[in-house]
């Protein structure tokens, strides 16, 4: 069927769609935030195999293909969501509060976005979106030992990072000796 469909079978490319559904959104649940990401999500993925159907390489890659498309839409969503958060009410704080918050904010961020793409999708995955061990291990195509790995990996990186104190530029240090 997945070859017919690569060869335009209008009928096989809607079986194909039809029968990956409940799998593509079952998937998605499982990932996204909201169930109304995890449906617009599912729309995407089925979206883009009936486009995209003739450029599968392999007709027994089409799950994992299916499931890559669901996951990275999901972690879009998720980036999309968490930039557009309205800020809780809470008290009035000074302006050196919110600027250091900001510095924090920003130093854990360069800290994540320097880490290699497999650890930071671990990390995002369970750390930031909540995520169970197991769910972002068979979201990844991963063991769960190589999860935790990964996410110990990145985990302590993030950490170094914020841990380590740049070194003050000439002129800047003040010597009490």
């Amino acid at each position: 069927m997945i070859v017919a469909a690569q060869r335009g079978d209008i009928d096989s490319i809607t079986a194909l769609v039809s029968g990956s559904h409940p799998n593509v959104q079952r998937f998605a649940r499982s990932l996204c935030a909201t169930p109304q990401d995890a449906e617009d999500a599912a729309q995407e993925a089925l979206i883009i195999l009936y486009r995209k159907i003739g450029m599968l390489r392999a007709s027994g890659a089409l799950a994992s293909w299916m499931f890559r498309i669901v996951r990275n839409e999901c972690l879009r969503r998720a980036r999309t969501m968490r930039s557009h958060a309205p800020l809780p009410d809470t008290a009035v704080r000074s302006a050196e509060e919110v600027a250091l918050q900001r510095i924090e904010a920003g130093e854990v961020a360069a800290a994540v976005a320097a880490l290699p793409a497999e650890q930071r999708h671990v990390l995002i995955m369970r750390d930031i979106q909540g995520h169970s061990g197991r769910m972002v291990a068979e979201a990844l195509g991963l063991s769960t030992a190589a999860m935790k790995s990964r996410l110990h990996r990145a985990r302590a990186a993030v950490r170094r990072s914020l841990l380590a104190t740049p070194e003050p530029a000439p002129g800047d240090a003040h010597d009490d000796s």
